[in-house]
């Protein structure tokens, strides 16, 4: 008796755990996320430079990850042309964020099952955030070089205002899709993530100028771009989810 009732123990565990199956995922995840950026602020032309990210990752959901990222780049902009800047400015920011977001994807607000397109959109993604951009010039041109006095505004004589050093509060706009890759267990193991994040600063410290709005005709905050390749290995514990997470078909 004790035989059979082990043997039906057993069936109705796997039983269980396949029916498990493709539901469940990981609750963490931590990776690093490379690519391209460049500023939208004071001065005419902008230089693409690489971005790099690490990150830390709490699965609210296979499709709610809400993720602390570590960034660093190089915005720089400008030149000694009149195309790259009118009164002859030039700066080169190394900077650092501290960023805290959250992204909603598709798929935990759509009915995917057994439909072949929303399956495929469901990793589709929009999310937000705020942060502190730590932001040290490497180098900037705080007066007219020769050649543009001209171009200079009238009565600037002081060089141009803005800061060396400064940290900015970021609100992250971001965009992308996630392509999840699944383990021997049928959860997410691992992910790769092609994104868009655009960054408003309220602030003028992206290129070290915050000089007159009026004389410089400056009417809007320093903003950057940042596309990106992601990488994240998912790790932790195993908390079931109320759709299939994996399509079998």
């Amino acid at each position: 008796m004790k035989k059979y009732f082990l043997l039906f123990v057993l069936l109705a565990a796997s039983a269980m755990s396949k029916a498990q199956s493709g539901f469940n995922y990981y609750e963490w995840g931590a990776g690093f996320n490379l690519g391209a950026t460049r500023g939208y602020d004071d001065l005419k032309k902008q230089v693409w430079h690489p971005a790099y990210a690490l990150n830390l990752t709490y699965n609210y959901s296979p499709y709610v990850p809400i993720g602390l990222d570590i960034q660093f780049g190089t915005l720089e902009g400008g030149g000694l042309t009149p195309a790259k800047d009118q009164f002859g400015r030039y700066s080169k920011n190394n900077y650092k964020a501290l960023i805290l977001h959250g992204d909603l994807q598709l798929g935990e607000i759509i009915d995917y099952d057994n439909n072949t397109f929303l399956s495929a959109v469901k990793n589709f993604y929009v999310g937000t955030g705020i942060g502190y951009m730590s932001n040290k010039m490497a180098a900037i041109q705080r007066s007219n070089p020769p050649g543009f006095e001209i171009n200079g505004p009238i009565g600037e004589t002081h060089g141009f205002e803005g800061q060396n050093k400064s940290t900015n509060l970021v609100i992250p706009l971001r965009l992308g899709y996630e392509f999840k890759i699944y383990d021997d267990y049928d959860q997410v193991g691992y992910t790769i993530t092609l994104g868009l994040q655009h960054g408003f600063t309220f602030s003028e410290g992206l290129d070290g100028y915050n000089d007159d709005k009026i004389k410089f005709k400056n009417n809007a905050y320093d903003q950057f771009v940042i596309y990106s390749v992601g990488f994240k290995y998912n790790f932790g514990n195993t908390v079931s989810y109320t759709k299939l997470v994996r399509n079998f078909r």
